[in-house]
C-alpha cells in the first residue's frame, strides 16, 4: 500500500492493479475496490495533488513514506508491537474472512496475492475469483463501517 501510486489506480473499472515488480511473488496482482474505497481515494488525492505516491514521504513528495511510518503511529496509538503490526492487518482480515465461512478460502488467499505451496495444484489451479473477490471486499468494506458505526 504504501508503495502505491496514483497511475496504478483505474477508478472507472475500480481495479488498483499492483505491477508484478512491486510483489513479492512477482506476479501482477489485482485488487478490487469498493466503493467506500473509491471515496477515501478522492479525499485522498485532494490532499496529495503534488506527487505520484498515495502516501508520500513527509521530507518530499518524491518519495515514498518510510515502511517504519505505520507501525509507528500503532505505538503512538498504544498498540505493542506484539498487539498489533501495519502487517497485522492482513492476518486479521484473513482470520475474519475465513471465519466468516462466506467465502471461499481460495478466494480470500488470492486477494492477499498468496500462491498455493502445492507445486502440481498451483499449475492447474489458476482461477484468481474474481467475481467472489469484488464482493468480498465489498463485505470487508461494509465490516469496517459497521465497526466505525459502533
Amino acid at each position: 500500500m504504501r508503495n502505491a501510486v496514483w497511475s496504478e489506480f483505474n477508478f472507472e473499472e475500480r481495479v488498483w492493479s499492483i505491477p508484478a515488480a512491486k510483489m513479492k511473488m512477482r506476479r501482477d496482482h489485482n485488487v478490487p475496490l469498493p466503493e467506500q474505497a473509491i471515496a477515501l481515494l478522492g479525499q485522498l488525492r485532494a490532499l496529495n495533488i503534488k506527487g505520484d505516491y498515495l502516501f508520500p514521504s513527509l521530507r518530499t513528495w518524491t518519495r515514498l513514506m518510510s515502511e517504519n511510518t505505520l507501525n509507528a503511529a500503532l505505538r503512538r496509538m498504544g498498540y505493542s508491537g506484539v498487539d498489533m503490526t501495519a502487517h497485522g492487518f492482513r492476518a486479521s482480515f484473513s482470520t475474519l474472512a475465513n471465519e466468516s465461512d462466506l467465502w471461499n478460502p481460495d478466494a480470500i488467499e488470492r486477494a492477499l496475492a498468496h500462491v498455493d505451496k502445492n507445486e502440481v495444484r498451483r499449475a492447474y489451479a489458476r482461477g484468481e475469483h474474481w467475481e467472489e473477490r469484488v464482493k468480498l471486499a465489498d463485505w470487508w468494506a461494509g465490516y469496517w463501517n459497521e465497526l466505525q458505526s459502533g
